[in-house]
């Protein structure tokens, strides 16, 4: 296993930085990373703004409901599924929006900020800096796209912190190979086998420095999914111009 390797499986995600911000090396580094990425088609359908002004970020962290990190760390980025550059040239041209507006076509987005969002993240990662993506970001869509001031064809996917830490937990446990990885054919009863990874989670969780919890993975995954959550992303969606289909 290289230092690479190595890097990546040391991964946890940070939720205690020193308010110590980033330099302007650090952070062009960090973007030469993530511009990087791989692209669907080179279109780099995804642009990212850093949240610098105090009281913006101070309402985005609010939305969040992730205050205490992303208001103290070094720098916060928000990662957008950005398709309005290509909206502007087919208009210019006279041309048809409707391959703009597909989901094919936002998915490309957001698969193409998260591909930039991950490059950023093993930079960082690199230079012993701590993580943590913010989904809050999507708690409040409309309320971010007018903090924001978005134009149409723009979805916010995601925030990422990143700075110094203060403290890390360990690794979580990632689901065996055997409930994840096949080959050919999806192998249902194998992949749904939780069994042993129940009990390791459980004793994570129980063991852990920060946030001890009395819990296990599937207990974890009942409550997220049992209830419908940010249901208004459609609506979004749509006003934003793309069609659900």
């Amino acid at each position: 296993m290289n230092t690479t390797i190595q890097q990546l499986t040391k991964h946890v995600s940070v939720r205690s930085f020193e308010d110590v911000p980033l330099d302007q090396k650090q952070k062009k580094d960090l973007l030469a990373a993530a511009r990087s990425g791989s692209s669907s088609h080179f279109v780099q359908a995804y642009s990212i703004l850093e949240i610098s002004d105090t009281k913006l970020r101070s309402e985005l962290a609010e939305i969040t409901n992730s205050a205490p990190y992303v208001k103290q760390t070094g720098v916060f980025y928000i990662f957008l599924a950005d398709l309005y550059r290509q909206a502007t040239l087919l208009e210019a041209q006279g041309e048809s929006l409707a391959g703009i507006q597909s989901m094919e076509s936002l998915m490309v987005g957001i698969v193409d900020a998260t591909i930039a969002a991950q490059n950023m993240v093993v930079a960082a990662e690199s230079m012993n800096l701590g993580i943590c993506y913010i989904g809050g970001i999507r708690n409040h869509l409309a309320k971010v796209a007018e903090l924001l001031d978005l134009p149409r064809f723009t979805v916010p996917v995601f925030g990422l912190t990143i700075g110094y830490p203060i403290v890390k937990n360990e690794p979580k446990p990632r689901l065996p190979l055997e409930n994840q990885v096949a080959e050919n054919k999806y192998p249902r009863e194998q992949f749904a086998a939780m069994q042993d990874y129940e009990q390791q989670t459980a004793t994570y969780y129980a063991q852990r420095g920060l946030n001890p919890q009395q819990t296990s993975w599937s207990e974890k995954n009942v409550h997220f999914f049992k209830e419908v959550r940010r249901p208004e992303t459609g609506t979004f969606l749509a006003k934003q111009g793309f069609l659900l289909q």
